[in-house]
């Protein structure tokens, strides 16, 4: 699968880590050139230094020829017009934006844009597993456990020398 990712925090590093370490198609661009250190050693993706709700860096980057559209920064306002713009501008058909609050992640919901609000699935974990809910709880908390081990142990590695970071490439 081709990727674009507009947010090189922690969610955007880790989820292109993610998705590059499986094979598929990655790239991701930020403002902000050491945003780019949120990003796994191994990451062979591509790198781009630029505004993703920019119409020119999205042609740049080849938005046009995405399977997905993961607009991650942190501003709600920002994610959500990278999505439109990618979505009915450009005609991407899978494209999600994180959303911090909720009420405005489902009136965005309603209206077509597929949304993620941490705020909710944070708070519906905690609550699952408080409760005990092995179903949702369990499942998810062991699939996180170990990307974080993983990320660790990565970060153990670098700091040892074995391993650096990966410096960031432009398109």
């Amino acid at each position: 699968m081709n990727v674009l990712i507009v947010g090189c925090g922690r969610v955007g590093g880790f989820l292109a880590g993610l998705l590059d370490a499986e094979g598929h198609t990655v790239t991701i661009v930020d403002l902000e050139r050491p945003a780019f250190a949120h990003l796994p050693a191994a990451f062979g993706g591509t790198t781009f230094l630029g505004n993703g709700t920019d119409l020119d860096v999205l042609r740049q980057v080849g938005v046009d020829k995405v399977d997905a559209f993961l607009a991650l920064t942190q501003g709600d306002n920002r994610n959500l017009m990278a999505a439109q713009i990618a979505k009915e501008i450009f005609g991407v058909s899978r494209v999600f934006a994180k959303v911090n609050d909720p009420i405005r992640a489902e009136i965005y919901r309603e209206r077509g844009m597929t949304t993620i609000s941490r705020t909710t699935i944070l708070g519906t974990l905690i609550h699952a597993m408080l409760m005990g809910d092995t179903q949702m709880g369990e499942v998810l908390m062991e699939r996180t456990m170990r990307a974080e081990a993983e990320m660790a142990r990565a970060e153990t590695l670098g700091e040892a020398g074995k391993a650096s970071p990966s410096p960031a490439r432009s398109a």
